[in-house]
């Protein structure tokens, strides 16, 4: 059944006060969907579904629903629910919620808490932003390396259902340092009476709790891992990260990336529901910084007015050619600039490796530069009549631009890096600018030079 009927029956089951069918329609779906729909009800009917949920499943539909939506059942439910809720939530998802609410509720629903979980709570909203203990969970199952396969299975029958994965198992000694994984699979495949430490994986990839959330996303990629733990300075276990909140992290950073390369403020908020004073105020501070640089255009233009104005025929030519080059060198140094950051987000590319892909980008734009050369030199010289000394100077000028271009957009990125920058900062819009004002420079110094002006 299509979403749009699904909504539909919700929708009249709720208005007719059928609450035991809804209730019962609503247990047929995802929680991920149930949140969906509920993204679509006032306060009020929020209020009333929210409670018709079974109490097993609503933390995990809270855990799905929009920040604002969260904020707004915190703020209308009583503090023996909030209690109930929290103690149900899975320890990131509490975090994760908290860091997203007013000090104002964050203290109701930590005095709400029993005691024991608010301290953890406390615990983790301590640790730097966007780090790994910011994101790890404490719902995990470890074993200390003597115990069998037999006793390690008693404890996942126990405690495997409040865990929030039970796939991997973590190993450790006496002193609580992490010394081995165990894949859920291979245990459940081998002896009863054997030992974990005999079958367990004593080559642990995991990250520190002070590590930066990109760092995490980046291993758990690199590696293929479905959880990541976490330890402290001293290599002891005291948490892991899941998958799911590893793609939590690596769409933020995308979308991040993506706003610093179009030159915007990076936000948080949906569009949908950010106001356009927002939007506006995110966007002005970047654009205001391009056009005091483009400032410096129209100067290196009015220096070089003479050239223009030498001959009416050879200004025309000149002046008309002017968008084209700008536009060409500033889409070569966005489409090198594009590769780069992405090769450095990915890991693919190194600070080591500047000069090998300087190098890479120079017998690109010497390849794209040669065609263009020819293309534009023909170009102007029969569609656009002009002589061949000018439609020379065009033509050379678009050579040296694409080249410069490609070079800023590999170098550029490359030293953010290396500056301690995002690189993502020195992607289209800025490269563009800088591409502009040195392309016009090329452009009249090679038309002085070959013109005699």
């Amino acid at each position: 059944m299509e979403w749009a009927a699904i909504e539909k029956r919700l929708n009249s089951l709720l208005e007719a006060g059928r609450h035991g069918e809804l209730r019962g329609a609503m247990m047929m779906l995802n929680e991920v969907d149930i949140a969906q729909y509920m993204e679509t009800l006032n306060k009020e009917q929020l209020l009333l579904v929210f409670r018709i949920l079974p109490k097993d499943i609503s933390a995990d539909v809270f855990s799905y629903m929009s920040a604002e939506q969260k904020q707004t059942l915190i703020e209308s439910i009583g503090d023996s629910e909030i209690r109930t809720l929290i103690d149900d939530m899975f320890l990131d998802d509490a975090v994760d919620f908290l860091e997203e609410l007013p000090a104002s509720v964050v203290r109701r629903v930590l005095q709400s808490a029993d005691p024991e979980k608010r301290n953890l709570i406390n615990q983790f909203l301590r640790y730097p932003e966007n780090s790994a203990g910011s994101l790890m969970t404490i719902e995990y199952l470890e074993f200390r390396s003597d115990v069998t396969v037999r006793g390690a299975m008693d404890i996942i029958r126990q405690e495997g259902l409040d865990k929030e994965t039970i796939y991997t198992l973590y190993i450790i000694d006496n002193t609580h340092h992490l010394i081995g994984t165990l894949a859920l699979r291979k245990m459940i495949l081998a002896s009863e009476d054997t030992v974990l430490s005999d079958i367990m994986d004593r080559n642990v990839v995991s990250v520190c709790t002070t590590d930066d959330q990109e760092k995490v996303a980046d291993v758990v990629r690199r590696y293929d891992l479905m959880a990541i733990p976490v330890v402290d300075k001293e290599e002891r276990l005291v948490g892991i990260i899941t998958a799911d909140d590893v793609m939590d992290v690596i769409e933020e950073e995308t979308t991040e990336d993506f706003e610093k390369m179009a030159a915007l403020t990076p936000s948080e908020d949906e569009y949908l529901k950010t106001s356009p004073f927002k939007l506006a105020l995110n966007r002005i501070p970047w654009l205001l910084l391009m056009a005091v640089i483009a400032v410096f255009t129209g100067m290196i233009i009015t220096y070089y007015e003479d050239v223009l104005s030498a001959s009416a025929s050879v200004g025309i030519i000149l002046t008309a050619c002017i968008p084209m080059l700008m536009d060409t060198g500033g889409n070569c140094g966005a489409q090198s600039s594009t590769l780069i950051i992405r090769g450095l987000s990915l890991g693919q590319i190194t600070l080591k490796d500047f000069f090998k892909a300087l190098w890479k980008e120079f017998r690109v734009a010497m390849i794209v530069g040669t065609v263009l050369f020819a293309f534009t030199l023909c170009r102007v010289r029969f569609i656009n009549g002009a002589e061949w000394g000018v439609a020379f100077v065009v033509a050379a000028a678009l050579f040296c631009t694409i080249v410069l271009a490609k070079a800023l957009g590999c170098a550029m990125p490359m030293l953010a890096k290396r500056l301690g920058l995002d690189p993502a900062l020195m992607a289209s819009p800025l490269i563009t600018t800088v591409v502009d004002m040195s392309s016009l420079v090329i452009y009249f110094s090679i038309a002085r030079a070959v013109l005699k002006i």
